[in-house]
This record gives structure tokens, C-alpha cells and sequence, in this order.
């Protein structure tokens, strides 16, 4: 039996479907202005999917032997970001590499995942010394994350760790220590915040506060969700969309062009087909004959949740206003296109259970 024909078909039809509602809704809020857009997301989609069949082919030993490459790679972008990269939206977060840009924050979410995953499937998760490096390893990037000022991917960087911390069999202690100093660390994240991040925490607390300056997105994604009801105005008549009142419409803010067209029925849809691919994603952890699988699958799940998450919570006016995007509906090549090849791991992780194919070679000092 062929790769193919192994592969997890509840996987690639909630991706499909997502595909699906992504390009659609991500036509819907761009339809009334910049189209090309639409038409460069659709080149990302074919490159994605390029990645995502490409990382099906490569045993998952392969990848634990290319993980330490992958995170020195992309924690060197992070270096090179404040003295090279591009500013862009006031923050200075991309690389002109000439072929394309990239955002290095998005490489090296997944590749801190990849790194975790192999070595606590390496190691004994209890010892002091392996949870003291991991931690380093976290801390590092998501520390270079912050000054970009990236808060947003910084925090989805660091609760994914601590998830894949959780799974992979530390004590507890450690556990409760780290939540004794997090007042402290959030008192020093609060006085090393940029003002118009602490801004945008006020005007969460009270978006009436400044409805022209910081709680404008809040106000007007407010107003797009709402209009929307159960069933949606229709496809492609937003008027929140198409008058232009909707800010980052096409990028952090879709999901109320989503709500909008859609309703209710639309965000439900959205829902169910996130569960079911969240879900299945930790049905294959669950089935992995090998911890360095199992965790893999972890890291990425917790990912696609935070990311979840965070956005429909700050869309809706729930949770201060970051810089995340919605998975595979939001506009964005590097983050499209990390997303699928970590689907495309997931996927690996699937064939290879079924397989029974051992990651790590017979007498392997790993082993």
C-alpha cells in the first residue's frame, strides 16, 4: 500500500474544507479593493500544499535529525530581523530574502515545536537539566519575538511550549513554581511593552474609551459580527467590508467579514470544521507507536488552538487586540504555508503508525 492511499482522508477533507472557506471569505473581503490580494493567497495555497505533500515523503527520523538545523536557521533570521528586516505596518518583522519575504516568528513556531518534540522524546522529561534547556530554547526566540514587537506570536510561542511541557511528563513543582513568578513576569512584560500595546490592553478593558483611535477595530469588528444574525447579509454584501470600515479586513480581522456574510450558521460552520481537524490531529497524537510522533502532533494541535483562539477572542472583543492571524482563512504566505507543512508532519505522523516505522534507528544513542 502506497503513501497515498495511507493517508488520514477526516485530515485532508477538513483541510479541503477549510481551503474552501478560506478562499472564499478572503474574496469577500477583498472583492471591493486590492483583488490581487485574492490572487497571491491562491499562489500560497499551491505553494503550501507543495510543502504539505513534500513533508508527506520525509520519514519523521529525517525530521528529528533536522531539527537543531531548523531552529538555528530561523533563530538566526530572528537575530537578523532588528538590523535587517523590513518595517512594515510599524513593526519591523520581515525578511527580504528577494524571492520572498519572510516572517521568521512563524518558522520558528514550528520549528521550536520539532526541537521540544525530539528532545523530550530523547530524554528523561523530569530531569532539571532537560526541562532547564528547553526552557532556554523557549525563552530565546520568544524573547527576540518581543522586541520586533511581535506580543502576539510571542505568547502563542510560549503557551505552546508549556503545553508540550505539560504532556511530556514534568513535575509538578516545577509547574507551580512557574506560575508563583508569572505576576512578576507580567509586571516586567507591562513595563516593556510599547505604549501602543498597553494602549491596545486599556482599550479592550473599554473600546468606548477611544472609538476613533485604539477601540476603532474592536467598535467596528463589533459592529460586523452583530449585523451579520443568524444567517448573514449574503456573500459579498458586507457592507462593514465593502465601505471599508473594517480595518486589517483581509488579515486579522476576517473573521468579522466571515460573520458578517455568514451569520451565525457561517462562524458555526468555521467551528465545527476547526474542532474536527484539531480533534483528529490529537487522534493520530493519540495513535503514534512513538512518543517523538505523539508529541509532534501535540505541539501542532496546541498551536492551531491558540491561534483559534486568540483571533475569534480579540475579533469578537474578548481579549486585547494582537497580531494573529486566523489559520488558513487570514491572508499571509508565511504563516500559510508553515501551517500546511506542519499539517503535512501530522500527516507523516498518520502513515507512519500505521506502518509501525520506527523514528529512530536500532542501537541509535537516541534510542
Amino acid at each position: 500500500m502506497n503513501t497515498l492511499s495511507k493517508m488520514d482522508k477526516v485530515l485532508l477533507a477538513g483541510l479541503a474544507s477549510l481551503a474552501v472557506l478560506g478562499i472564499f471569505t478572503l474574496y469577500a473581503a477583498v472583492h471591493h479593493g486590492d483583488i490581487t490580494i485574492w490572487q497571491k493567497q491562491n499562489l500560497f495555497w499551491l505553494l503550501g500544499m507543495m510543502s504539505f505533500m513534500t513533508v508527506c515523503f520525509i520519514p519523521l527520523r529525517s525530521i528529528g535529525l533536522m531539527t537543531w538545523p531548523l531552529y538555528l536557521i530561523a533563530l538566526l533570521f530572528l537575530m537578523m530581523v532588528p538590523f535587517i528586516g523590513d518595517i512594515q505596518m510599524g513593526a519591523r518583522r520581515w525578511l527580504d530574502l528577494g524571492i520572498i519575504y519572510l516572517q521568521p516568528s512563524e518558522l520558528m513556531k514550528w520549528t521550536l515545536v520539532f526541537l521540544l518534540a525530539h528532545w523530550f522524546a530523547s530524554r528523561e522529561p523530569a530531569s532539571l537539566i532537560s526541562f532547564s534547556a528547553a526552557l532556554i530554547a523557549t525563552l530565546l526566540p520568544a524573547a527576540l519575538i518581543v522586541i520586533q514587537p511581535d506580543l502576539g506570536t510571542a505568547l502563542v510561542l510560549l503557551l505552546a511550549a508549556c503545553a508540550m511541557l505539560l504532556v511530556s511528563g514534568i513535575r509538578w513543582r516545577w509547574i507551580f513554581a512557574a506560575i508563583a513568578t508569572s505576576p512578576v513576569c507580567l509586571y516586567l512584560l507591562w513595563n516593556n511593552m510599547h505604549t501602543y500595546q498597553k494602549t491596545r490592553v486599556l482599550s479592550f478593558l473599554d473600546p468606548q474609551s477611544d472609538p476613533l483611535g485604539a477601540g476603532y477595530h474592536v467598535i467596528q469588528a463589533g459592529i460586523a459580527i452583530g449585523s451579520g444574525g443568524i444567517f448573514g447579509k449574503g456573500f459579498l454584501e458586507g457592507t462593514q467590508a465593502r465601505l471599508h470600515f473594517l480595518p486589517e479586513q483581509h488579515t486579522d480581522f476576517i473573521f468579522a467579514v466571515l460573520a458578517e456574510e455568514g451569520g451565525l450558521i457561517a462562524v458555526l460552520l468555521l467551528l465545527a470544521l476547526y474542532g474536527t481537524l484539531i480533534s483528529r490531529i490529537l487522534i493520530i497524537a493519540s495513535r503514534a507507536h512513538n512518543r517523538f510522533g505523539s508529541l509532534l502532533c501535540v505541539g501542532i494541535a496546541s498551536i492551531f488552538m491558540l491561534y483559534i483562539f486568540v483571533n475569534i477572542g480579540m475579533v469578537s472583543g474578548m481579549l486585547p487586540v494582537v497580531g494573529v492571524p486566523l489559520p488558513f482563512i487570514s491572508y499571509g504566505g508565511s504563516s500559510l504555508v508553515t501551517m500546511l507543512a506542519a499539517l503535512g508532519i501530522v500527516m507523516r505522523v498518520a502513515i507512519e503508525s500505521k506502518d509501525k516505522i520506527p523514528w529512530q534507528r536500532p542501537g541509535s544513542p537516541l534510542s
